[in-house]
């Protein structure tokens, strides 16, 4: 009877392995799938583009003439962008998951906002673009409100865009800081305030920053938000401030990939390469930054 149980066993076992042998095959093959398309993108945009990086191509406007156009307008409008976007999205995303975890009570407000945050994280970009429209672009219909088509406004429109994923991620990241990390510091005679500034904030910043960067990239790379609210594909000039017109990089790639004219296809390209080495940039101080506070905690 035991000998009979334990075959039994055996072919149990044996019927499991074979299973997990199966789905880690099936993903091992996704994986692959997605990095042989990835390599072959790459590739296209690399040997399409390369050629055109030129210094005349970062110091011109954008032109109707391939041989003259550039992405100095684009490029700058896009630093302005991200460098207004950042503060505000980790400021409000931040700040809000703070209070969610530390000091908000569990009832049926805290709730709602919980429920609400994570339905905004799947709405699509165009319905954020619209509200910017309505909401900043032209101030409700108030007049004084009205903030046209300016750095601040887009700047605003992809906050809200990116604010769910933030606060998530913040959530997550604060929420995996030991109890006993802070039970540690309250009694030390540390105050509430101070637990959160000195011992959970720099904790959770590995977490923190990685969704923060997810999210940025996110934003540098939209386009339908910046339609919608009607930032110029063609603009000669960089923004002095952000209540300026600008130029975005997304929009002025969306731009040249849809003019029929071949050259504008390779302009476009290296356009994409040189926001994949901002992407890259952006990654990799957040990986440095994330990995410094990773050793320290």
């Amino acid at each position: 009877m035991q000998l009979v149980d334990q075959k039994k066993v055996e072919r149990n076992l044996s019927g499991r392995l074979s299973k997990n042998n199966i789905v880690k095959g099936i993903f091992f093959l996704c994986t692959i799938i997605g990095l042989i398309v990835l390599a072959i993108l790459l590739y296209d945009i690399i040997r399409k583009g390369a050629g055109w990086l030129s210094p005349e191509f970062f110091q011109n406007f954008s032109s109707t003439t391939p041989e003259k156009a550039g992405i100095k307008g684009a490029l700058i409008g896009t630093l302005w962008l991200m460098m207004t976007i950042a503060p505000i999205a980790v400021v409000l995303g931040v700040g809000t998951a703070i209070y969610m975890e530390e000091y908000s009570k569990d009832n049926w407000f805290t709730r709602f906002v919980r429920i609400n945050i994570s339905n905004l994280a799947g709405v699509p970009s165009v319905v954020f673009g619209l509200l910017g429209l309505t909401l900043f672009v032209r101030g409700a219909g108030i007049e004084s409100l009205s903030l046209g088509k300016s750095v601040l406004a887009a700047a605003l429109t992809m906050s809200l865009m990116i604010l769910p994923v933030i606060i998530v991620s913040s959530q997550e990241a604060i929420r995996a800081v030991p109890g006993s990390i802070r039970e540690a510091s309250l009694g030390l005679g540390g105050t509430k305030w101070q637990t959160i500034t000195n011992v959970v904030l720099p904790a959770s910043i590995p977490g923190i920053l990685t969704g923060t960067i997810l999210a940025l990239s996110r934003a540098i790379g939209e386009t339908a938000p910046l339609v919608v609210i009607g930032i110029p594909t063609i603009f000669m000039k960089t923004p002095d401030d952000i209540m300026d017109r600008f130029q975005a990089l997304p929009m002025q790639i969306y731009t040249w990939a849809k003019l029929p004219k071949e050259e504008f296809q390779y302009l476009s390209s290296a356009a994409i390469i040189v926001l994949l080495l901002i992407l890259i940039a952006m990654n990799s101080i957040a990986i440095y930054i994330r990995n410094k506070y990773q050793k320290k905690y």
